[in-house]
């Protein structure tokens, strides 16, 4: 699929983009699989990007608009991510097109107290609405069943919105083996070790490859653990080389992927280990 340019960022800024995206969508399904999650340009009248939904349907493909993002790019995405983080979906950036994307009224409710208005409008205040069409209304005609197979579109997206706001203190981050993306987590503490592994004596220079051993929650209060080894060697025990970095408390760290190397109980806090962590070098905002 062509990457379409990103109105107001570089071309280094665009490739960067793509890049997160594509450490994003990494080991997610096939969008002809379960369909995908399509962040949409700005186009004349529409300012923001926004975000749609392509699934595929017995009788045709159709994509189905979602939501309003941002005007930016990057937080476009970023929004988009979070929103999606549990789905098998990917996310895709495209631009606008009216053959695929205009509604042709087949997702307009008709009857009931909602008649006239769209399922992603009835989906924002009345998701339950929007399920009860999804799974008990019966249809009489054929327009009818294609009505309520979009409305399956909706509610499935709506509870893949939901899982990432099901995650409450005191759980785990995921399950072992589980690929974790778009993490956000603050250092609690930090342990500095030798690394027994590799240290070693080079002629009668002690040589020590010492290892930060972070404990992080993420914004719910969940705790995990990471162990970063230093690349290069230091002459003392327990020291961080000067040419890396040394983390310290209330620092926050941006994960773009990680994989749950183990979950265990301590002291009655569960606690997520996190292997294979590939930061996100973006600076953030905080403004």
């Amino acid at each position: 699929m062509a990457r379409p340019l990103l109105p107001g960022l570089t071309g280094a800024e665009q490739e960067l983009l793509y890049r997160q995206l594509g450490a994003y969508n990494e080991g997610r399904a096939s969008y002809k699989e379960v369909g995908t999650y399509l962040v949409v340009l700005p186009r004349p009248g529409h300012p923001l990007y926004s975000l749609w939904v392509y699934s595929p349907l017995p009788e045709r493909q159709s994509i189905f608009y979602l939501c309003d993002l941002s005007a930016d790019a990057r937080r476009a995405v970023q929004m988009a991510g979070a929103m999606c983080l549990c789905s098998r979906r990917r996310v895709l950036l495209v631009e606008y097109n009216a053959k695929r994307m205009q509604s042709r009224g087949d997702d307009i409710v008709g009857f009931g107290k909602y008649r006239g208005h769209f399922l992603h409008e009835v989906l924002r205040i009345d998701p339950a609405y929007v399920s009860w069409i999804a799974f008990k209304y019966q249809p009489r005609i054929p327009k009818q069943e294609r009505f309520v197979q979009i409305a399956r579109i909706y509610y499935a997206a709506y509870q893949d919105f939901q899982r990432r706001k099901q995650r409450r203190a005191g759980d785990f981050l995921g399950r072992e083996g589980e690929q974790l993306r778009d993490l956000r987590l603050t250092v609690v503490s930090v342990r500095v070790e030798d690394n027994p592994w590799r240290t070693q004596v080079r002629g009668n220079t002690p040589l020590f490859y010492v290892r930060q051993v972070l404990r992080l929650r993420d914004e719910a209060g969940n705790v995990a653990v990471l162990r970063v080894n230093a690349r290069t060697a230091s002459r003392a025990s327990c020291q961080v080389p000067a040419i890396e970095h040394s983390y310290s408390p209330g620092e926050t760290l941006r994960v773009a992927s990680a994989r749950v190397a183990a979950t265990y109980v301590t002291g009655g806090v569960r606690c997520t280990r996190l292997t294979h962590v590939r930061l996100d070098t973006r600076q953030e905002d905080e403004g």
